[in-house]
């Protein structure tokens, strides 16, 4: 228990009496050796100041100068008085001494239990975080059991760990390079195995200590990053290549319509001529056979575009049940480059609770990445731009998939051409995008819509089926 605790109250006072009754004992028996006045209650003042509070001091001051008055006779009034004011400067000052060195232990203690527990927080921070400290020749002095994983290092101070080069880990390092760059460079460490890897080193110089701990450095392995990054790269490429081989899909079905009717016009007015060509005899057969011939042409290029229509109209997609959060999981890499290229912001809102859908996953990847990219593209130039991807229930059969953004929005007078293959709005565009994601919602049985958003510019909608709405698509 503190002494600040112990005298408090009336513990305070008892313990001054205490103290009194001690120092009154040890004057009477130094009386044997000589004549000891107040001197033997100084260190009773002092007991008191240590262990109490002024109150309980200022009593025993009292007690001290009443024992004292009691016990020993003196010539005046005067000389009682002056004795006892005497005791009293001396008495307090010694007490006021006390009380700056409980303050002053008082705060040292506070001071050493606030510097434990710093203490105790930088080696949790050292513990969790990989941190290395070399030396001005980039000689290991420490290494955290975090770093010690990430370089392949055994665990605790050895000749294998702590007394070793940092060279030795990270082939090629000295302190000069990592100083570089502000300090932050890409190196490539080795692990005892032989296996390379990707480490970032931040670098922090203390000067003041050339002998000692010169240097710390953060270690962070990039292997998982660049890994994520290798699968955003991976998927952006199958995502590139769906949507070329969509947009030929859908460019083959825009041409087979438009072809379609003059070819049979044309055969019509073959027809024509060939009956023509019978009613003037035998001049006219050789011609007429050479125009049999051509519109027999004609009828099967019509027939194979009819064929390529059907194909494409009909074309089997495999859907199979998938978390909407997952799929969109997938491409935090893609809508992160979009992102940054854009500068913009993309944000994402999926009700996970329950969005487990029919869907084929590259395509549905792909309509979304198509919806997104044209998002960030209408918010070229402006400052701010905000792209937001949501996800709701909206019944038991039906997940709906809304893009937006806060650009300036379609014009009323686009809203019937936008999905028309090859229209565009774009000077550089070919009119295929978001034909392509119509047709690869209507794969998926549904419709895609198109809106004002609440940020201010256009907001596509498509409903996807819920797992279970329907066993086959």
């Amino acid at each position: 228990m503190s002494p600040s605790i112990t005298g408090r109250g009336w513990r305070g006072y008892l313990i001054a009496v205490l103290a009194v009754g001690c120092a009154l004992l040890a004057r009477q028996a130094l009386e044997l050796v000589g004549h000891f006045y107040y001197l033997p209650f100084i260190p009773a003042v002092m007991a008191t100041a240590m262990l109490a509070r002024r109150g309980a001091t200022a009593a025993a001051v009292a007690l001290s100068i009443a024992a004292n008055v009691a016990l020993v006779p003196r010539e005046s009034h005067a000389d009682t008085v002056a004795n006892a004011l005497l005791f009293t400067v001396v008495a307090w000052f010694v007490a006021e001494m006390c009380w700056r060195q409980r303050a002053a232990g008082a705060r040292a203690r506070a001071l050493s239990r606030s510097l434990a527990q710093r203490n105790q927080m930088l080696d949790a921070i050292l513990a969790s975080a990989p941190i290395v400290t070399v030396d001005a020749t980039g000689g290991v002095r420490f290494m955290s059991e975090s770093a010690r994983l990430i370089l392949g290092a055994p665990s605790g101070r050895g000749p294998d760990a702590s007394d070793r080069p940092m060279a030795d880990f990270v082939p090629g390092f000295n302190l000069a390079e990592a100083g570089e760059d502000g300090g932050d460079r890409i190196w490539t460490g080795r692990r005892p195995d032989g296996t390379s890897y990707p480490l970032r080193i931040q670098l922090g110089v203390m000067p003041d200590n050339p002998d000692g701990d010169h240097a710390t450095l953060s270690l962070t392995d990039l292997t998982q990053a660049q890994a994520a990054d290798a699968r955003a790269r991976e998927l952006h490429t199958q995502l590139n290549r769906v949507w070329r081989l969509n947009s030929l899909g859908e460019m083959a079905a825009s041409l087979a319509h438009e072809l379609n009717q003059p070819l049979s016009a044309a055969a019509t007015y073959l027809h024509a001529s060939q009956s023509e060509m019978e009613r003037a005899g035998l001049m006219g057969q050789s011609v007429a056979r050479s125009i049999d011939l051509a519109k027999s042409q004609l009828l099967r290029a019509g027939a194979i575009i009819k064929r390529m229509r059907e194909l494409l109209a009909h074309e089997s997609r495999s859907l199979g049940v998938e978390s909407v959060g997952a799929m969109l999981a997938d491409m935090h890499g893609v809508l992160g480059m979009l992102q940054r290229e854009g500068k913009v912001i993309i944000e994402i809102d999926i009700d996970e609770a329950d969005d487990h859908v029919r869907a084929e996953r590259i395509q549905f990847q792909q309509a979304v990445l198509n919806l997104v990219r044209n998002a960030v593209e209408a918010l070229k130039g402006q400052a701010d731009g905000r792209v937001r991807i949501t996800g709701r229930p909206v019944s038991d059969d039906l997940f709906e998939m809304c893009v937006e953004d806060s650009g300036p929005g379609i014009d009323a007078g686009e809203l019937d051409t936008i999905f028309r293959p090859l229209m565009t709005t774009k000077a550089s565009g070919m009119g295929l995008g978001l034909s392509v994601t119509r047709t690869i919602v209507e794969s998926h049985g549904g419709t895609l819509n198109v809106a004002r958003s609440e940020l201010g510019g256009a907001a596509f909608s498509f409903s996807l089926m819920r797992e279970g709405a329907l066993e086959d698509v």
